[in-house]
């Protein structure tokens, strides 16, 4: 597969998508850039489906690690532990984003991880995972027709 880059400018940000370098073994896998923040969304999903099961066995997970920040965890905290709640939410946001766009009937097991590699505090990860997990869907062989999807963050400045 060919490197495949592509930059959008939404307001005052660029945002680049590029596939086609990393993670080269998943069925679909994008690597999304905005300012300092770089996000990994990769999709694998299963050749056959689980017999007798009749929903979408859809893992997402969103997966921040304090070296995105520049943090090494020290002390009795070693090594990163559980989920975090804002990344259990983040996780569950994307989940229930993508879930109801792929084909009836789809019963394969299907996971969907982004993985923040850096981060800086006005570009958030988050919209940017939803937005890659959306096109790695897209680029995979899994039947997600209902998309794409992108995520935005919209909120109130000085009462606007």
């Amino acid at each position: 597969m060919n490197v495949i880059e592509k930059t959008i400018r939404l307001g005052e940000t660029e945002i680049t998508f590029q596939t086609g370098k990393i993670a080269k073994q998943a069925s679909g896998s994008v690597m999304v850039k905005a300012g300092g923040t770089v996000v990994l969304v990769t999709a694998q999903g299963s050749k056959d489906a689980k017999p007798g099961i009749d929903f979408l066995p859809l893992t997402v997970d969103y997966q921040e690690k304090m070296s995105a920040a520049g943090k090494i965890p020290g002390g009795f905290f070693k090594r990163e532990g559980k989920a975090r709640d804002d990344e259990t939410l983040v996780s569950r946001m994307i989940d229930r984003s993508i879930r109801p766009l792929f084909a009836e009937g789809w019963g394969c097991e299907t996971q969907v991880i982004a993985t923040v590699f850096s981060a800086d505090p006005k570009h958030p990860a988050d919209t940017l995972a939803m937005s890659g997990a959306s096109l790695a869907l897209e680029l995979s062989d899994m039947p997600f027709i209902g998309g794409p999807i992108a995520g935005i963050r919209v909120c109130k400045v000085d009462g606007k």
